[in-house]
């Protein structure tokens, strides 16, 4: 249906999820199997669900895949306000990663407006 490698919203999720492994390094130890694990999911889950849509053979399926991938941008940032009020991410990085999350999910909104 789509390249998937083409989508400029592929793209910058990659490089969310480039940031979001950078960011998380500096999480204690003891969040490894917990907030640390959960963001690498929700952050890698964001490029692998459009490229996975782009994929399917409807815009019916490409949309639902889409709608997955805007979940997990809101699961990714609500893990990153935990991180924050726990300490583990400054409030300036926090706006980043949002700024981030905004820009992408914008994107998705609007690929997924323009299939027909």
């Amino acid at each position: 249906m789509h390249n998937f490698k083409e989508l400029s919203v592929w793209s910058k999720s990659i490089d969310l999820v480039e940031f979001v492994y950078t960011a998380i390094q500096d999480f204690p130890k003891e969040e490894q199997f917990g907030l640390t694990n959960q963001a690498r999911r929700s952050a890698s889950s964001v490029p692998s669900n459009i490229a996975e849509g782009a994929g399917r053979n409807s815009v019916k399926e490409f949309k639902y895949f889409l709608a997955v991938a805007k979940g997990s941008l809101n699961e990714l940032q609500t893990q990153f306000i935990i991180a924050q009020k726990l300490g583990y991410v400054s409030n300036e990085r926090l706006y980043f990663i949002e700024e981030k999350i905004n820009e992408i999910s914008k994107m998705i909104m609007a690929l997924s407006k323009s299939l027909k």
